[in-house]
Order: structure tokens, then C-alpha cells, then sequence
């Protein structure tokens, strides 16, 4: 059994779209940064808290028949300067995030946990992201438009601002939120060690 540890849509509609069935258990574990915490540390630690968080409230439904895993995930925006951008709190922040970003190439950072019996996998997949020169009443009306708002980085690549971005490197999906090749070998690689467990067990 296939657990998202996680309520984004965007999660939901790409891991359902690369043919997997799972449930949605989301965690409660708070999204703050530690004092000098590197970036690529500091999403694969959330994806990591998360998913060990559910295994360990969900653990009863774990059997040797139907195995659970938890899948976790944060992803987060490094600015030019190194900044870790996040889901902004306000317009204001958003409007500033993007204006940070705006006529430069940011990264983007997507941490992924699969947890299950046999232990917790923690990877991270990086993307480079270019965006165009922003006009501030572009960026004013896109902020009012609410979109940015539960966004890392204060934009969606698969909404209003993929006409911003003429050029990334690496994964598209790990900038809506999802790297699927990533959590598709992760997730096979639990599958495998968990029935080898069986076996031996058996």
C-alpha cells in the first residue's frame, strides 16, 4: 500500500498519472529552516520527517501481504544568492520571491523519503530554471491572481508562469513539485527489497 505523505494536488495528479495507486495521509511536521541548514539538506529532511511521521501513524496497516510505503516530498526554490525560497506568507513575499527571481536562473529542489519496514530512502533531484525579465505589473497582476501563494518560489511552472520560463536543465516534473522518474526507481527499489524480505522470511 502506497502512502503520499502530502495534500499537494500537483503530487496527487503526477504520481496518479504515472499509473500509481496510493492513499493521501498528510503530515503536521512544522516547514522551518534551520539556522545555516543547506538547502538540498533541508528538503530532504522535511521529506523525510514527513514520511516517517505517517508510516509511523499509519503502521498497523503494514503487512506482509500489502506492505506499506510512505512516500514524502518537499520542494523548495534557491535564489541566485543562495536564498531558500518557500510557499511565501503573504502577497507581499510572493511579489518579492519573484522579483528575486525574475531575468535570472534559479534551482529548483525537490527532496523525496520512501519509508517503509525495511528502512527509509532519502534522495533529492535538482533543476535549473531560467526566467525571463519580469514587468512589476506582470508580477502584480499574477500575485493577485492567488497562484503564487501555495507555491514554492511563488510560481507554478504548469500555470500562468511557464510563459515567464523559456529554458530549464534537468527534470520538468521536479519543478511542479514531483521528480517521477526519481520516486518511480525509489519506489521499485523498496518493492524489491520488501519481497525479498518475504522470501527469506518464508
Amino acid at each position: 500500500m502506497l502512502v503520499l505523505a502530502s495534500t499537494s494536488p500537483r503530487r496527487k495528479e503526477l504520481l496518479a498519472q504515472a499509473g500509481f495507486a496510493f492513499r493521501v495521509h498528510p503530515s503536521s511536521i512544522p516547514e522551518e529552516l534551520w539556522p545555516g541548514e543547506d538547502p538540498i539538506a533541508f528538503a530532504t529532511r522535511l521529506a523525510r520527517e514527513k514520511a516517517e511521521a505517517v508510516f509511523a501513524a499509519q503502521a498497523a496497516l503494514d503487512t506482509p501481504e500489502d506492505p506499506l510505503l510512505v512516500l514524502g516530498a518537499d520542494t523548495v526554490v534557491i535564489s541566485p544568492s543562495k536564498e531558500v525560497l518557500g510557499k511565501p506568507k503573504d502577497a507581499n513575499e510572493a511579489a518579492r520571491m519573484l522579483q528575486v527571481l525574475s531575468g535570472n536562473t534559479h534551482a529548483v529542489v525537490t527532496g523525496v523519503a520512501v519509508v517503509s519496514r525495511s528502512g527509509t530512502e532519502v534522495a533529492s533531484e535538482l533543476t535549473y530554471v531560467t526566467m525571463r525579465s519580469i514587468p512589476k505589473s506582470e508580477i502584480a497582476a499574477y500575485v493577485q491572481s492567488g497562484e503564487p501563494m501555495d507555491k514554492a518560489g511563488a510560481y507554478g511552472i504548469q500555470g500562468r508562469a511557464s510563459a515567464w520560463i523559456p529554458c530549464i536543465h534537468g527534470c520538468y516534473f521536479n519543478v511542479v513539485g514531483l521528480p517521477i522518474a526519481l520516486v518511480t526507481v525509489m519506489l521499485e527499489g523498496a518493492e524489491a527489497r520488501l519481497r525479498k524480505e518475504v522470501a527469506v522470511a518464508g
